[in-house]
């Protein structure tokens, strides 16, 4: 057999060669896999096992939240309670600079904490928000740009993401899951601090105007009316993980029923939006489980041919320091991130990055963290963020693309921000798994 250095530039370049003719990511995975494996795996012999790999990748128990965590955000989504949430938390904004940005910021939070769709909480909150925004005479460069505070669904649980990477770097899922949570939290406090201090330096990009007034009685009930029920879901989910109540499947189903009955209560959960939101996550379940196949065998033929062991050898060989390796792998997936989706990259890197992080002696719950922050970034960075076409889709009229980069700018800044912070400061993203009960 070849080389180790000469396997993994044919495997990977041919992977990269496929992807750049216009492949999707799955099949280019698909053929990489059955022709490396046919020539280094020993024929037909290999193909049989690639089989059974694909059927043993995705018949994880683990992966079982995933289209329940997506299924929680279709229903919310397509059924459109969640606007009467927005409605509670902007009577109980006072005459703050930028309120509305504010709101946005506050609505895609809670918002995250009931959704893993980053593109549709987005979507979601420009096409309810950007219009008042207008109207109010607020300025692209911060109105746009607080309305991609929907991507944080990819970190704060439930992410269906989450759930991926722990399955993929084998590790618990519920940890994976409650180490979002103060990074999330982190970022959209940063992204408020941003907000307010610019508003008062530049009070024409968010001009003030007198909100209707509001009694406290009315205040009160709108948020036990509005806001709450959500509250329960949250803790559904959540919240029993950290307790040690239930496994992240058990909430994941639990949350499922939760979210259907806040629905119903809303008297929503009709069947348009039943087929909507089911047709929804088949779509993206099927889509993030095909891509999961290839990338398993894929890991496999580099475990084989000694590929994954030569490169874990000779990066750990390099005098630097490792703390510098990580960092340059969360450059690589930045990279990445402007022209591929978040599965994909994991799907790509996670097979040659995993045994290297390991082998360094690193908290993969801490550089699994890192990554879903990267991938955060990427779908919100220019040109080719899918947050950025999504928001394009629903942004006022006029509204060019170079609009939109000029307002995601400052806060993709603050996301590396926060990113160099937990890669200096790791408990940031470990404290409350650390915490979790088993």
């Amino acid at each position: 057999m070849a080389e180790w250095y000469v396997v993994l530039v044919l495997i990977v370049g041919s992977f990269l060669v496929l992807l750049a003719a216009g492949l999707p990511v799955f099949l280019a995975f698909t053929i990489v896999d059955v022709v490396g494996i046919y020539f280094l795996w020993g024929g037909g012999h290999g193909l049989e096992q690639f089989i059974r790999s694909i059927f043993s990748s995705i018949s994880s128990f683990v992966l079982l939240p995933v289209p329940l965590f997506v299924l929680m955000g279709e229903l919310l989504f397509h059924s459109g309670v969640f606007i009467r949430a927005l409605d509670s938390l902007d009577k109980w904004m006072g005459r703050i600079p930028g309120r509305l940005c504010l709101l946005s910021v506050g609505g895609g939070t809670l918002f995250s904490t009931l959704s893993g769709s980053s593109m549709g909480t987005s979507a979601m909150l420009g096409s309810l928000l950007l219009p008042e925004m207008e109207k109010r005479g607020y300025h692209k460069t911060i109105a746009i740009g607080s309305c991609m505070s929907g991507a944080l669904a990819m970190i704060i649980p439930p992410s269906a993401l989450a759930v991926v990477l722990g399955s993929l770097m084998q590790i618990s899922i519920g940890k994976m899951l409650l180490s979002g949570v103060v990074p999330g939290l982190l970022l959209a406090s940063m992204y408020v601090a941003y907000i307010v201090l610019r508003c008062k330096l530049q009070p024409s990009l968010a001009p003030d105007y007198a909100p209707e007034a509001v009694s406290w009685s009315e205040k009160f009930k709108s948020l036990a009316t509005h806001v709450l029920p959500f509250g329960v879901i949250i803790f559904v989910v959540t919240g029993l993980i950290f307790a040690g109540l239930a496994t992240p499947t058990e909430s994941a189903a639990m949350g499922v029923m939760t979210t259907a009955a806040v629905v119903a209560v809303y008297g929503k959960l009709k069947w348009k939006v039943m087929r909507s939101s089911l047709d929804s996550t088949l779509r993206i379940t099927v889509m993030m489980l095909m891509i999961l196949t290839g990338s398993t065998a894929f890991s496999q033929i580099l475990a084989f041919t000694g590929a994954s062991r030569g490169l874990v050898e000779l990066v750990v060989s390099f005098p630097f320091p490792h703390l510098a390796i990580i960092a340059v792998m969360q450059m690589l997936m930045i990279i990445l991130g402007t022209f591929m989706e978040p599965v994909s990259i994991m799907m790509v890197t996670f097979p040659i990055f995993t045994p290297i992080v390991k082998t360094l002696g690193f908290d993969p719950i801490w550089f699994g963290l890192l990554t879903l922050i990267n991938m955060e970034i990427g779908m919100k960075t220019p040109p080719l963020g899918l947050c950025l076409f999504v928001m394009k889709g629903v942004v006022p009229e006029k509204t060019t693309m170079l609009d939109i980069y000029r307002s995601v700018i400052p806060f993709v800044l603050i996301d590396l921000t926060v990113m160099v912070m937990i890669l200096f400061f790791p408990s940031i993203a470990t404290v409350l798994p650390h915490f979790m009960k088993h």
